[in-house]
């Protein structure tokens, strides 16, 4: 689905249905340098069991024009805008990583629009190292391959995954591969700076589920569950056998756990 948001051209993955503004709507929202094809299989579930799907392309990423914005406010309110032109007034926002905190963001900000967060693979504070942030910089293969690395578990460095002909972690490697330059840094450099998630986790209104991984060394389960205690009657749910990709490591299992969530 191709609409304009704040008089650029903006993408959402529509999980294979034509977009009904009338059903319970689903805004996706992917991590730094990811695009909206991380969500597949959830979002396409989702689009044929009732829901009303946005899996978005953030702003210079995927089919969505740029540039990328420079901070997770800034694309709060551009979730916020999504909503306006495709006619929602209120919907349920699913955020992995860098993602996660503009769910967050948005709850806080929009109480009234959102109805539920569901916040992947979070943690706050989400700082970056020092080495990483500069390889965003200055050395972006690099930077891809220290976040291909460090993102799934070991087993994911060898092409006999679960599924058959599926290598996930050169798969995730292509999709960082053909973001636009430069976009990297932007992301990681949002998440490094974002210092609002303590304010925003104490006015968040909506239900609210953080889905983490036992083996995510990039926001390990310790930088979550403290801070998941600020969010009133939050639900924690870890799941095992799974790294920061959660997605691709485990889909059934963060399928299952967004649908029950979600109903």
């Amino acid at each position: 689905m191709q609409f304009e948001v704040n008089a650029k051209q903006a993408y959402a993955y529509t999980g294979g249905k034509t977009f009904d503004a009338k059903l319970p709507t689903v805004v996706f929202v992917h991590g730094a340098q990811h695009d909206h094809s991380v969500w597949i299989l959830q979002s396409r579930y989702l689009a044929h069991h009732g829901y009303g799907v946005l899996a978005v392309d953030l702003p210079g990423h995927g089919r969505s024009a740029g540039p990328a914005l420079a901070s997770i406010g800034e694309l709060a309110e551009w979730i916020g805008a999504v909503q306006d032109a495709a006619g929602v007034k209120q919907a349920a926002i699913v955020g992995h990583s860098m993602g996660s905190l503009i769910a967050l963001e948005c709850a806080a900000r929009h109480p009234d629009r959102v109805v539920k967060i569901a916040l992947l693979a979070i943690a706050y504070p989400m700082k970056v190292s020092t080495e990483l942030l500069d390889a965003t910089k200055n050395n972006e293969p690099l930077a891809q391959d220290m976040v291909n690395i460090w993102s799934h578990l070991a087993y994911a460095q060898y092409p006999n995954n679960p599924g058959p002909g599926f290598w996930v972690i050169g798969e995730n490697l292509r999709l960082m591969q053909r973001q636009k330059p430069g976009v990297m840094y932007v992301d990681f450099t949002a998440c490094n700076a974002y210092a609002g998630g303590a304010e925003a986790a104490t006015r968040v209104r909506c239900p609210a589920l953080l889905l983490l991984a036992r083996r995510d060394s990039m926001t390990p389960v310790r930088a979550a569950q403290d801070f998941a205690k600020s969010i009133e009657g939050a639900q924690v749910v870890v799941i095992d056998g799974s790294g920061h990709n959660m997605m691709a490591e485990k889909p059934d299992e963060v399928l299952d756990t967004l649908v029950a969530f979600l109903k």
